[in-house]
């Protein structure tokens, strides 16, 4: 028999935590997932950009729909944003006594982005834990997405009968499993970034416009901002301009070209323009430069 297990926390499109993936993790686990979403989120394995949060009522009728239908034993709290939301759930946590109650206090994002007040922490701290009948601390799943999958996973080995230490044991050894799939997100912002440097070298004398590298490696603009930010802390048209400067800078005092050639090679469309961005990235202008050899 799958057991109801209703999870009260955010909506995280790309699924890598909030309440798709709860779901995932109950369901993978034998369990009947349920859920009251008290956010939205407008993120990329990234990070998070905007936050809707659903009104209280909202969130409130949601659990009350649940509670009533379903009476779920477990229940399993995440992301909390605003102080009538969590009143809403203290309330509903007081007047429907689940068994077990666990805690996955979402504070920070896993890129360290905090994603709640300080004196919402606090709130949470002195209404909502005391209810609470287990907390997952900080360093367990290490990060917030395996987190959150450790808390769920938690919530399914106590709604099948198991006690805390036990649920907590079962929990890590399925986290453990989890591990390579979340590197494996980590790892396509490394793998887009070496693409789009690959791409740079491969174009630069033709296109110097993000858009054109952005289509080339089927992402929007915006992603691959956030992707070479995140991992350069410089934007995709910084990264363009400096390799083309370089290898500007190497054709000038490498061949006997002249200024208005080099234009051309690199694509510019007339020798003024070839020379007034030489000049704004370098402060001289390319003949000043090439005499400087």
């Amino acid at each position: 028999m799958m057991r109801p297990i209703l999870t009260i926390t955010g909506s995280d499109s790309t699924g890598g935590s909030g309440v798709q993936a709860d779901i995932k993790t109950i369901s993978e686990l034998g369990g009947y997932a349920l859920s009251a979403i008290t956010s939205i989120t407008v993120q990329t394995t990234l990070g998070i950009q905007q936050f809707y949060d659903i009104p209280a009522t909202i969130v409130e009728r949601q659990i009350d729909a649940v509670m009533n239908d379903f009476q779920p034993e477990v229940v399993k709290v995440g992301l909390i944003r605003r102080r009538d939301t969590l009143d809403v759930v203290v309330e509903a946590l007081r007047k429907y006594r689940p068994r077990h109650v666990v805690l996955d206090a979402v504070v920070l994002s896993s890129r360290g982005d905090t994603l709640i007040s300080h004196d919402m922490q606090e709130a949470i701290r002195n209404e909502l834990l005391p209810l609470c009948t287990l907390v997952v601390k900080k360093d367990e799943g290490s990060m917030h997405g395996l987190a959150n999958r450790y808390a769920s996973a938690v919530a399914v080995f106590l709604s099948q009968g198991a006690k805390s230490d036990e649920a907590k044991s079962k929990a890590k050894a399925y986290i453990n499993t989890q591990v390579a799939r979340a590197a494996d997100l980590q790892g396509r912002s490394s793998e887009l970034y070496n693409e789009f440097l690959d791409a740079v070298t491969e174009h630069h004398r033709k296109a110097s416009d993000v858009r054109f590298y952005a289509d080339l490696l089927n992402v929007s603009s915006r992603y691959l901002a956030q992707v070479t930010r995140r991992i350069s802390g410089k934007a995709p048209k910084t990264i363009i301009d400096d390799y083309l400067t370089h290898e500007i800078e190497r054709q000038l005092k490498s061949t006997d070209h002249t200024v208005q050639e080099t234009a051309y090679l690199f694509g510019f469309s007339s020798q003024a323009h070839f020379t007034k961005f030489f000049k704004k990235q370098k402060g001289i202008s390319p003949t000043a430069f090439r005499k400087q050899k």
